[in-house]
């Protein structure tokens, strides 16, 4: 059933486009009621309306808080236009059919985006008589049209240009839109007065989230999948990041993406970390972002192969030819140089994202496992050890300040691999990483193996306590000289007995890294 209305209802907070497509309606038999700032624009454009309180014949009130919560207006929205009792009450009391409502809302998340918003402009950007409208015009799909995105003008004109009117598949189309609005608007609303009243696990949940794009697939060719970004506060990262080259990023490039950034974070000095899978595959410090790329590179050259690379700089010339040395899929940067994104954009696929600044949290925001049927809400591991003031030697021997500083470095890395993660580094710089085995000692065999030197006098870091003390003994035949680890087993005294037989020093830090 086609529809072709004789009456719009238009309040927008954006607006964009909202002339052009009110002089569309006109040229199309509708008439344009209208409200406040948008009606003073639409007039001030030559387009003819009925101003709402002229419509209601009732003046908009309490500083424009009450305007179209009025009968005449939602009486107008929602009646069934083939039910004989409502359209005998709209006769009675002289309502007017209203056949379309657009609307889009005050901007509540601008607003609380702003730095130093006060709770008093936050509430008074909450809007009530938008999303009532918009909620109506929905719930009456079937006779009335609802218009909340700028980019379905076109498409709604063209329906009315074909000289039939909305068709009910359109409605119904729009109306899904509708409710969805209003419900992304509303959820921003809870999170923003759950974070004011620092509830971070309130009752009932419910998450924002907006489609940035459409994905090829998702982890593999037979799955579907769609890229999302968060509603509410923007925060510096990858789903807010610039893609400057490349082809279109897929499912698996932005997880191994957010991976490299949420471990490149750590770090305050010039950086470099190089993820495969999610997990890094070669991690460095040093003076200049190139020396800690070819050191990061020496860690694991086979796996960085197709891999993912991080900086928490700025990308140059010199380190663009470098990095055009070998096949990666994606390079992150806070930013490039014009001389760099020449060099590398001869590379027609390899994807460059320009972060920017703001390296660091924001706020607070859940970690989100899915589950069949549920979901487990966590807040984000942001936690760390900071200095060796922190840690708390148990062994016999002290680490040295260069063994400390080891130390600290492994530990960083090791809380971003998956468990159970044994990180060797020296220098600054990874040697060995072992991830995601089902046991600690298998973990540790396998970051030896992956060492392309020796390992002697080198850090190590567990991201969780040992077991037993067959760890301690592989790292001590490596020639492992500091040990980092949360502690906290029921062994903790055979596994420092094991670090003191071999001389090793041992430190704990009380805080537990799993990676699951």
């Amino acid at each position: 059933m086609q529809i072709k209305p004789k009456k719009a209802l238009i309040s927008v907070s954006d607006k964009e486009g909202i002339v052009e497509f009110a002089s569309g309606l006109i040229k199309y038999g509708v008439q344009i009621i209208s409200t406040g700032g948008t009606a003073s624009l639409l007039k001030d454009n030559g387009i003819q309306l009925i101003e709402i309180s002229d419509f209601t014949g009732f003046p908009e009130i309490l500083d424009g808080r009450v305007k179209t919560l009025n009968p005449k207006v939602h009486a107008g929205i929602l009646n069934i236009r083939d039910n004989i009792a409502h359209q005998d009450t709209m006769k009675s009391h002289g309502f007017d059919n209203i056949d379309m409502v657009v609307v889009n809302l005050y901007p509540f998340e601008k607003t609380i985006s702003s730095t130093n918003v006060t709770v008093e402009e936050a509430v008074e950007n909450i809007d009530i008589g938008g999303p009532t409208m918009i909620r109506s015009a929905a719930k009456n799909f079937k006779y009335v049209t609802s218009v909340v995105d700028k980019r379905d003008y076109d498409s709604v004109l063209s329906e009315l240009k074909s000289g039939g009117g909305i068709t009910l598949e359109m409605r119904m189309d729009l109306a899904r839109k509708a409710f969805t609005h209003t419900a992304m608007y509303d959820s921003i609303i809870s999170m923003y007065f759950n974070k004011l009243m620092d509830v971070e696990f309130a009752e009932e949940v419910v998450l924002p989230m907006r489609k940035k794009q459409d994905l090829r697939y998702g982890e593999n060719p037979h799955q579907k999948a769609s890229f999302y970004v968060s509603g509410g506060y923007p925060e510096v990262g990858i789903a807010n990041a610039r893609q400057l080259h490349g082809k279109e990023l897929s499912f698996n490039n932005i997880m191994d993406a957010n991976a490299a950034y949420e471990l490149i974070k750590e770090f305050n000095v010039p950086s470099c970390v190089i993820v495969k899978h999610t997990n890094p595959c070669g991690v460095a410090t040093g003076e200049n972002l190139t020396k800690a790329y070819d050191d990061a590179l020496a860690c694991d050259p086979q796996s960085a192969f197709g891999g993912i690379v991080a900086f928490n700089g700025e990308v140059n010339g010199d380190l663009a030819e470098k990095l055009s040395d070998i096949f990666l899929e994606v390079v992150i940067a806070v930013s490039f140089t014009r001389e760099a994104l020449d060099i590398l954009k001869r590379k027609k696929n390899i994807r460059l994202l320009e972060i920017g600044e703001g390296l660091q949290k924001e706020f607070f925001e859940y970690d989100v496992k899915k589950i069949n049927g549920g979901y487990l809400l966590q807040d984000r591991d942001t936690e760390t050890i900071k200095d060796s003031n922190d840690l708390k030697v148990v062994t016999k021997r002290f680490p040295d300040e260069e063994e400390n500083k080891d130390l600290l470095f492994a530990w960083k890395v090791a809380k971003h691999v998956k468990s159970n993660a044994i990180v060797y580094a020296q220098n600054g710089k990874t040697i060995g990483v072992g991830a995601g085995q089902m046991s600690r000692v298998d973990s540790s065999r396998i970051a030896a193996e992956k060492a392309r030197g020796s390992l002697e006098g080198a850090a190590m870091a567990s991201d969780a306590f040992f077991p037993f003390r067959d760890s301690i003994d592989e790292a001590a035949d490596r020639g492992i000289k500091a040990v980092i680890q949360p502690g906290g087993s029921i062994r903790d005294e055979e596994i420092i007995q094991a670090a003191d037989e071999h001389g090793i020093a041992m430190v704990f830090t009380g805080m537990r890294h799993f990676k699951h």
